[in-house]
């Protein structure tokens, strides 16, 4: 009898607090084996009757209680490393979802607590915090060769490296492709554009004009006019990608 790898599906489930003007990634606290207690993205196991793309909305379904369109959800790689999960063979297809709301989280099956952790910028790798609770993804210095994956692991599995692998795909399109923006809504300012782009760069949004970020990044942008007037001062012009 051959044994088969398990196929799991694992979300980058990104979103934007317009309270704190902060971006966002969803970690799940694992309620069983082998990873009882850790926290890592969601994921689930891909069934005989669906498509790997049906499985990643029927996640975020499940896990968020949100019915999503198909373009607010892409496909990051595909994870096949012998040891990335403890004692099983299992590979991991993986997507990243843009969720335009912050929903309130309640945890599904498999999981004991579901939170919202903020995104920052650190020296060569990315943060995610919540209170006390602080992740990293993997450095950018350590190849995934050099990765081992173990039950000492921070994580979940090889989820630091699934985190670095989505921090470097939006980075890297930055500058042709920006889909991280749908977390903004339909339009957006470019102040919270600029505030996204800022911890992809890692710089202080201070350092990103926003004239030169207008003329270096609004070919990607539509003219949406203006947001309603505030109470005082100018209205705010706003924008959707093209």
């Amino acid at each position: 009898m051959i044994n088969r790898p398990l196929i799991s599906i694992t979300n980058v489930i990104w979103s934007f607090d317009r309270n704190t003007d902060t971006l966002l990634i969803l970690l799940l606290k694992r309620s069983e084996e082998p990873y009882k207690g850790k926290w890592g993205l969601p994921m689930t196991y891909l069934r005989e009757d669906e498509s790997a793309d049906k499985a990643s909305l029927r996640l975020v379904r499940e896990k968020i209680g949100i019915d999503l369109p198909a373009f607010n959800t892409e496909q990051l790689m595909t994870f096949t490393n012998v040891n990335r999960v403890v004692g099983t063979r299992a590979l991991s297809l993986t997507y990243m979802i843009y969720l335009p709301d912050m929903p309130e989280l309640v945890a599904g099956y498999g999981a004991d607590d579901a939170r919202w952790f903020e995104v920052s910028a650190g020296d060569d790798n990315y943060i995610l915090r919540n209170g006390a609770l602080k992740f990293e993804t993997l450095s950018e210095s350590i190849s995934e060769n050099e990765f081992y994956v173990d039950s000492n692991n921070t994580m979940v599995a090889d989820h630091e490296l699934i985190l670095r692998s989505a921090f470097t795909r939006i980075r890297n399109r930055l500058d042709y492709k920006p889909t991280i923006l749908l977390v903004l809504g339909s339009v957006f300012t470019l102040r919270l554009a600029r505030i996204i782009y800022a911890i992809f760069w890692r710089v202080p949004v201070t350092e990103i004009d926003n004239s030169n970020f207008r003329k270096t990044h609004g070919h990607m942008f539509l003219d949406m006019g203006y947001a309603h007037k505030p109470r005082s001062g100018r209205p705010a012009k706003i924008y959707q990608l093209k």
